[in-house]
């Protein structure tokens, strides 16, 4: 399945438009009204850690997971992002902005959207809950969370 063609100033064969801060991603959805944030977590993270709050912005995230719990891949990631991004503000062209835990799962995925021909595709680099901090937690050096950005759990 083709996406829209890609304009993104990536270099040519690049795997993905590049990493973002999640400070810098708030910024950039403030900004751009038709960019979209999806979130790739599993279903189990989004009810038990929380979930971006993009109520102050007037619209919502996207939540498409890249593998089921507790490991499985998701044979219909492209398809299911496609399908949601058909309801959605986003318009071709527009930045997609992939967020997991602390970047890994989201990277690939922005990689196999670029592939699937979307694009500018990032990957928010330091996820929801970021790195581990010295007490082995997550969500308090790093990530959307430790940024003080909305968000809100169930």
């Amino acid at each position: 399945m083709a996406g829209p063609e890609r304009n993104d100033g990536a270099p040519s064969g690049a795997p993905y438009a590049g990493d973002m801060s999640p400070r810098d991603t708030w910024n950039r959805l403030s900004q751009d009204d038709a960019a979209q944030l999806i979130d790739v977590r599993t279903g189990a993270e989004w009810s038990f850690v929380g979930v971006p709050n993009l109520a102050p912005l007037r619209r919502e995230a996207l939540f498409c997971e890249w593998q089921h719990f507790p490991s499985a891949p998701n044979p219909e990631f492209v398809q299911e992002v496609t399908e949601a991004l058909k309801h959605s503000s986003w318009r071709p062209g527009a930045p997609l902005f992939f967020l997991c835990r602390s970047g890994a799962r989201s990277r690939a995925a922005a990689i196999a959207m670029t592939e699937a021909g979307y694009g500018p595709c990032f990957n928010i680099s330091e996820g929801f809950e970021g790195g581990l901090d010295p007490d082995h937690h997550r969500g308090r050096k790093e990530g959307w969370k430790a940024s003080g950005l909305p968000w809100v759990q169930s």
